[in-house]
């Protein structure tokens, strides 16, 4: 009877890391799009209602979810403190926020990237910079998909079948 609540309580875990596991690729892709419709908010914000970049900031953190909408609120938080340029800012707040992303390293470079001409440069010269950001996004979204449609479902099952396996080796 032990053996069998051990050999279950050992298959659900398994079985629960390959659910966490597809849900970590499935997040990237979520918070990639999310990102970029942050992104594009900021734009509209700043090209057509000429919203000051702390204000900007603070209206898309609130529409979008966690933990992106941490990234803009700090970064407004930053900007209103007055100690810090924008680039400072923006960098402090993808540290704070950054580990609790399912991001990548290639998104990190892009939005560092991306930091070093927020607020540098004229509106026409920023909403190229956003795009040329949305782009790379674009791409890195791509990915993402990808990987997710190619390997979702074989870490579910790797998860259970890695169980199975265990359970089996212990017996």
């Amino acid at each position: 009877m032990i053996k069998l609540m051990g050999a279950t309580c050992i298959l659900l875990a398994t079985t629960w890391i390959g659910f966490e596991a597809s849900k970590h690729l499935s997040e990237r892709t979520k918070q990639l799009r999310q990102l970029k419709v942050a992104l594009s908010a900021l734009e509209a914000e700043i090209m057509y209602g000429h919203t000051p970049l702390k204000d900007a900031s603070e209206h898309i953190s609130n529409q979008i979810s966690k933990p992106l909408s941490w990234l803009f609120k700090y970064f407004s938080q930053k900007l209103a403190e007055g100690k810090m340029s924008v680039k400072e800012a923006w960098e402090a707040s993808l540290q704070d926020v950054w580990r609790l992303t399912a991001l990548k390293q290639g998104e990190l470079e892009i939005l560092k990237q991306f930091g070093e001409t927020l607020g540098q440069h004229d509106l026409i010269s920023q909403q190229k910079h956003i795009r040329l950001a949305l782009l790379h996004l674009e791409r890195e979204e791509q990915e993402a998909f990808d990987v997710q449609r190619r390997y979702e479902k074989m870490v579910k099952s790797l998860g259970f079948l890695s169980g199975l396996l265990i359970v089996i080796l212990l017996m």
